[in-house]
């Protein structure tokens, strides 16, 4: 079982990726929130992968929670990035 949520998550993390690499490009928002948002895309795409998967729910939610941290990287959550990102919407 745990290798089965490994591997969902190993296929979700660039997927999470992508979607984090868009947002920081379109959205003007706060580096330290990055891994928040990243951990709940994350958490949704697990939620939302029922036909992708043969996982109950609690083990899709792992899944796409640590998807979403390793997408980020774990270590910006404990790290200080003062900033904001170069989003193109909401410049003041």
């Amino acid at each position: 079982m745990t290798t089965e949520v490994l591997m969902f998550a190993s296929l979700l993390s660039p997927v999470i990726l992508g979607l984090i690499e868009v947002v920081k490009r379109l959205v003007r928002i706060p580096k330290k929130y990055i891994p928040l948002l990243s951990l709940a895309v994350g958490v949704l795409i697990g939620f939302l992968a029922a036909p992708l998967a043969d996982l109950d729910l609690p083990l899709r939610l792992w899944a796409g929670g640590i998807a979403g941290l390793s997408a980020t990287g774990l270590f910006e959550m404990g790290s200080k990035s003062p900033g904001m990102t170069r989003g193109r919407i909401a410049k003041k």
